[in-house]
This record gives structure tokens, C-alpha cells and sequence, in this order.
């Protein structure tokens, strides 16, 4: 067995064989569904009633604020302004909204007030201007001897039903859960790029510290010590992903079924069906379900595992090379920032430019930029990418890993052995002419 092997099966049976490792490995797919749960349930607490008081002089819209589970409003026109406002001041009430008396509708809108202690949410500001705008419309309407009624039943509401070339139903904001499927997948990438990172660069510096590593390589060179925590590392995370696909989807299914969705390629709905709130949510999930279905699931799989090996292999080797240049982890901060910058550059250009032209010139070159095509290009496979694009993207991914593991082997070889000094980014450069 090559020294090579041997390292890998080393940091690969140390990764494994920890206990945070397989707590976190069985315990976070339960975590994240706990969590969605949570949310789920905060979504459906009631919070508590905001009391608005209503001072309207004009008599002309105090009848159209309806409560809500939110807010309450009350009709306080009767009570002095004054004394409504001491009441706001002492927080009697959330909020006061002043309407005064004005005949001309133009200068009326410009001259009522909402009075509050703390600063409203816009939302609910403007809802309150399209309650009085439509007030006041209709109060035009009138004066203007126009029939309300009629010009009501004239207003046309479109809603255009999407269908494809084919003929099949689609669904509305297709677009969107493709991209967030695609964000869900390059995120995964760039979380585990950093957390597997940092684990490859704590495991050089401990080594380092604790003089371990001077024994090492006194039969191992510093390159095949690289790469092997690199790859033993690496294989850690896609056993952990592995673990991960097979829980979740387990949980997809019982989900699935406990919804009543089937998966099949067509829905089949009879009449009785199409009755009823609930049948048409049944039918919506039933068609959203389908398109996901139709997506290019397979070569999402497998290019989310290529892409992951291949930007972990990336970055983990510079991590691996500052681990080697530091003694410490605190030092290794100030060269951190320019490893999460293309990542993060990554995400921003994918929801940006993916989403309004997957296609485009910004989304297609960044998608083959290696820094950022495991996030880009997974966020665009979803819209359909041409093969040749992939496989431009990947060689373009592994072969700037070896360039990379190149001379980041440099660095590793010279920082492995030195102590004591907090190095700078130009005596990095000078290693590398070492």
C-alpha cells in the first residue's frame, strides 16, 4: 500500500471515527426538519392586537378599516384630538390616525396623519393609503356623476395559465424554485467547503504545535501529506452527504405520502377533485411535484458531487497551505478573507444574474470561473446547460486545482517546519520561489 493511501485511510478513519462527526452525521437531517417545524409553528402563533385609534372628522372612512388578526381599529372620532394624542404618548393605544375635514379631495390626502410612539411597518402604512386612496376614487367617481357600480364590474382581472410546447400545464415561478434549488445545492458547497476546510487547516496547525508533523515527514513529503488530508478529508464529507441524500430522501417520501402526492409524470384529477380550497392546493402541489420531477435530477446529483470534490480539492489545498504557514489560528485570520470572498461573490452572482438570464454572458462565464463555478453552475443546471459548458467548467475546475496543489505544495513545504513567526503575504510569495 503506497505512503499515500496509508495517509488518506489515516484522515479518513480519524474524520469517521469521531464522535461529532457521527452525532452530526444522523442528528442534523433531524435538526433541519426540527427546525422547519419550528419555523412553521412561529409562522402560526398569533401575535398580540394593535389597538388604532381612528379620529375622522370627515366621517368618511372610519367604516372601511376592517380588523384584522393583527389590528383593531377604533372609532374615537367623538373624543378630543388632544386628549387622543396624551393617550399615544402614554402607549394607551398603538398608533392615532388623524383624518381631518377637508372638502377637496387633493389637498385631503396630503394632510392626514399617523400618529405613533415607534416608527409603523411600511406594509401597513400602505395599506392604510389604499384603503383611503380607494375611498377617495370612489368619492370622485360620484361627484363626477360616474356609475361606481359599472365601472366596478369593467375591471378585468388576468391570470394566464403557463403550458408548454407540449401541451402539459406548468406552473407559475418555475424560475424561482430553480434557482433555489440550485442555490440549496451550491450552498451545501460552500458551507462544507469552509467547515472541511477549516478542518484540513486545524488539523495542519495541531500537528504543527504539537511537533507531530516533524516526525511525519521525516518518511512522508510534505506533498503527499497534503494531499492526503485533502482527499481522506474529502471522503469524509461524501460518505456525510451520502448519509445525508438517503435520510432525506426517506423523509421526502413519508412527507409525500402523508400529503397524498403521488409520483407519477401526469396528474390525473377527476372533476370531484377540482372542488374546494384543499383539492386545488392537492392539484398545485400534484403539478409543482411533476416539475420537479422533470428537472435534470440526475445530472444535478452528479455534478453536486464532481463540483464538490472538485472545489473542495480547490480550496481545501489553500487551506491546507495557510494552516502550513501559521502557527496558530487566530494568524491564519488575515488570510482567510480572500478564500470566502469568491464564494461569496459566487452566491450573489447567482441569484442576481441566474435568475433574470441563466444564459446570459454574466451567469455563463462565472458558472466556468473556478472559484465560483461550483455555486454558479449548479444554480444554472436546473435551466438546462449544454454539455459542452459542463465539461469546459469541470476541466477548467480540476485543472486549476492542480495548478493550485501546485504551488500551494510550495508554501506547505517551506511554512510545515517554521515557528514562532507570524508570516506576511509577501514572504508567501518568496516561498514560492523556494
Amino acid at each position: 500500500m503506497s505512503i499515500l493511501t496509508l495517509i488518506i485511510k489515516r484522515e479518513f478513519i480519524a474524520k469517521v471515527r469521531n464522535k461529532s462527526f457521527i452525532v452530526m452525521t444522523f442528528l442534523s437531517p433531524l435538526l433541519f426538519v426540527g427546525l422547519i417545524a419550528f419555523v412553521s409553528y412561529l409562522s402560526t402563533m398569533k401575535s398580540d392586537v394593535k389597538e388604532i385609534a381612528v379620529h375622522d372628522e370627515s366621517n368618511l372612512f372610519v367604516q372601511n378599516f376592517k380588523n384584522s388578526d393583527e389590528y383593531h381599529y377604533l372609532n374615537l372620532t367623538a373624543i378630543d384630538l388632544k386628549t387622543l394624542k396624551d393617550s399615544i404618548v402614554s402607549e394607551r393605544y398603538e398608533g392615532l390616525l388623524y383624518i381631518p375635514k377637508i372638502d377637496d379631495s387633493k389637498t385631503l390626502s396630503t394632510k392626514i396623519q399617523y400618529i405613533s410612539n415607534d416608527s409603523p411597518s411600511m406594509s401597513f402604512i400602505e395599506d392604510l393609503e389604499d384603503i383611503i386612496a380607494q375611498k377617495l376614487t370612489t368619492s370622485n367617481f360620484q361627484k363626477a356623476g360616474l356609475d361606481t357600480t359599472a365601472i366596478k364590474n369593467a375591471e378585468a382581472k388576468v391570470s394566464i395559465n403557463l403550458t408548454k410546447s407540449s401541451g402539459e400545464e406548468t406552473v407559475k415561478g418555475l424560475n424561482e424554485i430553480k434557482v433555489g434549488i440550485g442555490a440549496a445545492f451550491g450552498y451545501l458547497i460552500m458551507m462544507f467547503i469552509i467547515i472541511y476546510g477549516n478542518m484540513v487547516m486545524r488539523s495542519v496547525i495541531e500537528e504543527k504545535t504539537n511537533r507531530i508533523i516533524e516526525i511525519i515527514i521525516s518518511s512522508v513529503k510534505p506533498f503527499q501529506l497534503m494531499m492526503g488530508k485533502i482527499i481522506g478529508t474529502s471522503l469524509a464529507g461524501v460518505l456525510q452527504f451520502a448519509i445525508w441524500a438517503i435520510i432525506g430522501g426517506v423523509l421526502f417520501f413519508v412527507v409525500s405520502s402523508l400529503l397524498g402526492i403521488e409520483m407519477n409524470s401526469t396528474p390525473t384529477v377527476s372533476p370531484e377533485m377540482m372542488a374546494g380550497t384543499k383539492a386545488d392546493f392537492a392539484v398545485k402541489a400534484q403539478l409543482y411535484i411533476n416539475e420537479l420531477l422533470n428537472l435534470p435530477i440526475a445530472t444535478l446529483f452528479i455534478s453536486f458531487i464532481i463540483y464538490f470534490i472538485g472545489g473542495y480539492f480547490l480550496y481545501s489545498s489553500i487551506y491546507a497551505a495557510i494552516g502550513a504557514a501559521v502557527d496558530n489560528e487566530t494568524d491564519s485570520q488575515q488570510f482567510l478573507l480572500p478564500i470566502i470572498l469568491p464564494l461569496m461573490l459566487g452566491v450573489y452572482v447567482g441569484f442576481f444574474s441566474v435568475l433574470s438570464e441563466p444564459h446570459g454572458t454574466v451567469a455563463t462565464v462565472f458558472s466556468m470561473i473556478p472559484l465560483t463555478s461550483p455555486i454558479v453552475m449548479l444554480m444554472r443546471i436546473p435551466f438546462g446547460v449544454p454539455w459542452w459548458q459542463l465539461l469546459i467548467s469541470v476541466l477548467l475546475l480540476f485543472g486549476t486545482f492542480f495548478f493550485v496543489v501546485w504551488f500551494a505544495s510550495k508554501i506547505y513545504r517551506v511554512g510545515i517546519l517554521m515557528y514562532g513567526k507570524k508570516p506576511t503575504w509577501k514572504e508567501l510569495y518568496r516561498w514560492l520561489k523556494y
